[in-house]
């Protein structure tokens, strides 16, 4: 239960399609029995003119909204803001996005992470250059470079052979196809919050198919292909999801914990495939910000746990701040009435969403 009069307001900027998906009658319920208010931004007004928000929550870019979170922060300077366009920005480039996988140290598990063995291709002439891409074993998925949550950066295709690569338009990143059981693993990430769900991905592909099938495959999303895009509906018709074991819980949790602190984010998911040639294997394929929560189940109280982490985590920063100082009295705390900050025109006190600790938010 939320302490009587205290409220906690989150501001949310979001495109409309996102904000129709995210933003449903049974988030706010819930955030708002917590004492979390979900405040819609509006984006044709300057954010500093809209009341001292205790946290913004985003997924906007552009110059325009990269200055008004800086205005923003000029006068709440310990506002959280969910997230940091620099940190987002890594994850707009394939190549970027999966580097820091590699500078991960997870220990204590008998499975093993990595990323599939892949090349930029950024113009036609290199994507002519056979040497360029040699060491890559076909088949490759072909991806846009460029992932910016675009309708184009999720165009893709499964390329069978060298000859059909000329059909592609760099710039691109080609990734080797690992055959992985035709599921993907998303792991959903709200700050120390974590889920793994399963979806049907692409099927296996045998060396004799591979070698059978010409040209190329092109598909939306992995985990998300419509049945004009299926590769062989038999199998998907056969395999049922609820057989295969998920990973480790603990495992995906640490490789979780490992990609918030490196990458500086707290919204977020990964998509992982476990090698079907060694099952305590697994590769991250892909790294998305702000994705879509509410397709995960309960989605609900796990982005409100969050909100709320941020909450208590406030609350914790102005105590230690009164102990810090020897306060002869203690710091008060804001008793703003319900869905009224927008014209809260108090001094917010708040931290950075990255914690020192294990704590997320």
């Amino acid at each position: 239960m939320a302490e009587v009069g205290r409220r906690f307001c989150v501001g949310y900027a979001l495109m409309p399609k996102k904000r129709r998906s995210f933003i449903r009658d049974s988030l706010v319920r819930l955030a708002e029995s917590r004492g979390i208010d979900l405040v819609r931004i509006d984006t044709d007004r300057p954010l500093v003119d809209q009341g001292a928000f205790d946290c913004v929550l985003h997924k906007l870019y552009g110059a325009d909204w990269r200055r008004q979170l800086e205005n923003f922060k000029v006068v709440n300077p310990n506002a959280v803001i969910l997230d940091s366009l620099d940190a987002i920005e890594r994850l707009h480039n394939r190549i970027s996005m999966l580097q820091v996988v590699s500078e991960l140290k997870i220990e204590n598990h008998d499975e093993s992470f990595g990323i599939p063995e892949q090349i930029a291709i950024y113009d036609k002439e290199k994507l002519s250059d056979r040497r360029a891409w040699e060491a890559l074993k076909f088949p490759v998925i072909a991806k846009p470079l460029v992932a910016d949550g675009s309708a184009k950066s999720h165009k893709m295709a499964l390329v069978f052979n060298h000859d059909a690569l000329n059909k592609v338009k760099p710039p691109i990143v080609l990734q080797e196809f690992v055959n992985h059981g035709g599921v993907i693993f998303k792991v959903y990430v709200a700050g120390q919050h974590v889920k793994c769900v399963k979806r049907k991905s692409l099927p296996d592909v045998s060396e004799e198919k591979s070698d059978s099938v010409e040209g190329l495959l092109s598909f939306s999303q992995v985990s998300n292909l419509t049945n004009h895009e299926r590769v062989d509906e038999k199998y998907y018709q056969m395999m049922q999801l609820d057989d295969t074991e998920m990973p480790p819980l603990s495992f995906v949790t640490d490789i979780a914990k490992g990609l918030r602190h490196a990458m500086k984010l707290n919204l977020f998911n990964f998509d992982v495939m476990r090698d079907s040639n060694n099952r305590n294997r697994y590769l991250i394929v892909d790294i998305n910000y702000f994705p879509g929560f509410a397709k995960m189940p309960g989605y609900e109280k796990i982005l409100t746990d969050f909100f709320s982490d941020i909450m208590r985590m406030k609350d914790r920063e102005l105590v230690k701040a009164w102990f810090e100082n020897d306060a002869s009295e203690p710091p008060a705390f804001d008793k703003r009435q319900v869905n009224n900050c927008e014209n809260d025109s108090r001094n917010v006190v708040m931290l950075t969403c990255i914690s020192n600790g294990d704590g997320g938010g």
